[in-house]
């Protein structure tokens, strides 16, 4: 079982190489949801999330045998960077396996921080398999991305840091992939704190750890589908299993909107970037899937700040529709002069800001006599989305809502 100890000579291994990473408090947050929310701001770490604390403790660990052989890994970004950094700071060979859909700024981050890239495998499960195969045949050390004592315990310096920064909190919040960081983390502010309630969240797309809980023993889903590819595992470890059931109070879950909704909500009132699963402990906070009381401090752990620039447009987009700050609607026109300005005069006067227009007289889905106009708005909230929508159709227009 791993201790507070553990994690506390994992603390000395680990100093120099992460760093001490914000607490702070968010009034918006605070405001929103009654509570007395504070971030735990690991987006700021070194590589962007707090996989370079296990990695570090687990290779500074190595026998000198296993430092001259070198490592391999298998992640799907955040754990790559931390694996590739800090074996190039111990001057240790690395190699790391990625799955062939890894964003694309993860793989070059993990190229640029030293180590030996390869594409394998279409998740994290399979490139974990090919990475172990890689082990066997050129006689690496497997460095596991959460089912590792050594790794957990260094993952357990963020509980610490924490702990130190806020010792009067009542609930701390965690993301959980594999379960490494929430093993560390329980246990580092249940030694030291105490009467604390730690709160695991997990995609929906990817919940495997409840049901691993429930049976006592890991459970393995078939598949997973999630914006936040940092926490996309079909698994929990065994080890992290193990912490868990003595010291996780709660697993609940969050869906993609709500991640999504999150990770905007902070990138415009925080001004701070992070990936899907940095974003899930707050989602989790803001939608209530856990209870608490007002005036609780809650922390949130935001994870990681790794997030591919390609993404973050349709996440943000997926964020904007769920504040109904976006809506994107088709409109069925009858072709004749004067239809499109006409519903251009009711978008302008209900006070939508017009992003793009498409207008089509020639898909099968539309009559010989008919026009097809879909839209792209800029609107206030959901309210003055859905007035919008009410005016064409009192208008006669028939409308569907597209997102």
């Amino acid at each position: 079982m791993l201790s507070l100890a553990d994690i506390e000579a994992a603390r000395e291994r680990v100093d120099g190489v992460a760093r001490h990473t914000p607490l702070e408090r968010s009034r918006t947050f605070s405001e929103m949801t009654g509570a007395d929310v504070h971030l735990k701001l690991e987006n700021f770490q070194r590589t962007g999330a707090f996989k370079i604390r296990g990695a570090t403790n687990r290779i500074a660990t190595l026998p000198e045998a296993a430092r001259e052989a070198g490592v391999v890994t298998a992640s799907a970004g955040n754990h790559a960077q931390g694996v590739a950094l800090a074996a190039e700071r111990a001057g240790v060979d690395a190699t790391v396996v990625m799955p062939k859909f890894a964003p694309v700024s993860k793989v070059k981050a993990t190229r640029g921080y030293g180590a030996s890239v390869r594409l394998e495998g279409v998740d994290y499960d399979e490139a974990q398999a090919a990475a172990h195969d890689l082990e066997r045949e050129q006689g690496l050390t497997y460095v596991h991305a959460f089912d590792d004592s050594a790794v957990m315990a260094g993952q357990g310096t963020l509980g610490l840091e924490i702990a130190d920064d806020r010792p009067d909190l009542d609930t701390v919040v965690v993301p959980i992939g594999g379960g490494g960081l929430i093993s560390g983390v329980a246990v580092a502010v249940k030694e030291r704190l105490g009467d604390v309630r730690v709160v695991g969240v997990q995609a929906e797309g990817a919940a495997s750890a409840a049901a691993s809980l429930e049976a006592g023993e890991v459970r393995e889903i078939e598949a997973v589908d999630t914006i936040a590819d940092g926490i996309a595992t079909r698994s929990i470890g065994e080890r992290p299993l193990e912490v868990m059931r003595e010291y996780v109070d709660e697993v609940v879950t969050v869906d993609d909107r709500e991640i999504a909704l999150a990770l905007t909500l902070l990138l415009e009132r925080s001004k701070t970037l992070v990936e899907g699963a940095g974003a899930v402990a707050l989602a989790a906070t803001l939608s209530e899937a856990f209870d608490y009381d007002d005036d609780e401090t809650i922390v949130a752990a935001l994870c990681g700040g790794n997030i591919d620039l390609n993404r973050l447009g349709t996440v943000v987009r997926r964020g904007l529709v769920r504040m109904g700050r976006y809506l994107k609607i088709t409109v069925d026109l009858k072709d004749r002069p004067g239809e499109l300005e006409r519903v251009s005069s009711i978008v302008a006067r209900a006070g939508a800001n017009v992003y793009a227009v498409h207008h089509d007289r020639t898909s099968r889905d539309v009559a010989v006599n008919a026009a097809e106009l879909e839209l792209e708005l800029e609107t206030d909230d959901a309210e003055h989305a859905a007035s919008i929508v009410e005016e064409l159709e009192a208008d006669g227009y028939e409308v569907e809502i597209l997102s």
